[in-house]
């Protein structure tokens, strides 16, 4: 790519008590063919030291958040500190290679209609696949799911398509769109935040492309791993809340019967056969939050 046509691009990672793979990921985007970046780091109030990330890497900017204002208000924080025509939002436990944001910038400025790219993304020092584009978030269920997860890439994924929504490790999008759209709504502090977003770009008229040229790795388990409680309640809650804001009437009704007789009664049962009883109470928490109001709550702006 020409420096002329190398416009800067802003790459914003949020940390929380992982200033070791945050480090590895900056020692990874330091080896990048493309030249005209910044790199910065939120810090979301973490009870480690960050002094590592200072120390290694004195020229990023890094920005300590007084409260953890989970993903989308960590990436938001970032994003406001930003002069970059194209935003990179990257989680700080992936490492990237060398040539993978030019791909992506071309893709951005060879058509104005798309709101954001993504890279393929495969599960850290593995040829497995986890993400080569997205599948439509099903609209009784409010599951989705990613094309590709847990294949051995053989090249069966290298054409360039058109998603559902992008990966929300590894997103470029547009400046522009984001004052147009706003940022990411920070009610939802874990999970489903990016897929939130990506529906408020597909309403704004936007589309969404996976470009298997540029290649990130990603080191998230590929198994599910131990639940938590605090991921079993934002995963419930924000569950219902992403289709209370993204789907019709007629189908968010469809959708509460389906969660009402099938997904409450299944869940608890499995909570039970597999003797997971600290998972029960976030899980009711989970949907009695959706008793109060607490979800009108105005999407912030760039």
């Amino acid at each position: 790519m020409k420096t002329k046509k190398m416009p800067l691009v802003s790459i914003i990672t949020v940390n929380y008590n992982g200033a070791k793979l945050t480090c590895e990921m900056i020692k990874s985007l330091k080896s990048i063919s493309y030249s005209n970046i910044e790199i910065i780091v939120v810090d979301n109030a973490s009870t480690e030291s960050t002094s590592e990330i200072s120390k290694k890497f004195p020229e990023i900017q890094l920005i300590k958040s007084k409260q953890n204002l989970g993903f989308a208000g960590g990436n938001n924080l970032g994003i406001r500190a930003s002069k970059g025509e194209y935003i990179l939002l990257l989680n700080n436990d992936t490492e990237v290679d060398k040539n993978f944001l030019e791909p992506l910038v071309e893709k951005l400025i060879s058509d104005p209609t798309i709101g954001a790219v993504s890279p393929k993304v495969y599960y850290y020092d593995t040829c497995i696949l986890q993400f080569a584009g997205a599948k439509a978030i099903n609209p009784i269920t409010g599951r989705g799911g990613f094309v590709g997860d847990l294949e051995i890439d053989c090249g069966q994924h290298d054409k360039a398509t058109k998603c559902s929504h992008t990966h929300g490790a590894a997103m470029l999008i547009p400046r522009n769109v984001l004052k147009k759209v706003g940022l990411m709504s920070e009610i939802y502090f874990l999970y489903y935040e990016e897929l939130d977003f990506c529906e408020k770009i597909k309403r704004a008229g936007y589309s969404f492309w996976y470009i298997p040229k540029s290649e990130v790795y990603h080191k998230e388990s590929m198994s599910v791993g131990k639940k938590s409680a605090l991921k079993t309640y934002y995963i419930t809650r924000n569950r219902i809340l992403f289709m209370k804001r993204n789907v019709s009437l007629i189908k968010y009704i469809s959708f509460l019967i389906f969660y009402i007789f099938i997904v409450i009664p299944k869940s608890i049962l499995l909570y039970i056969i597999y003797f997971e009883f600290s998972q029960i109470i976030p899980f009711i928490k989970g949907i009695c939050w959706h008793l109060t109001i607490k979800d009108f709550v105005p999407d912030p702006k760039l």
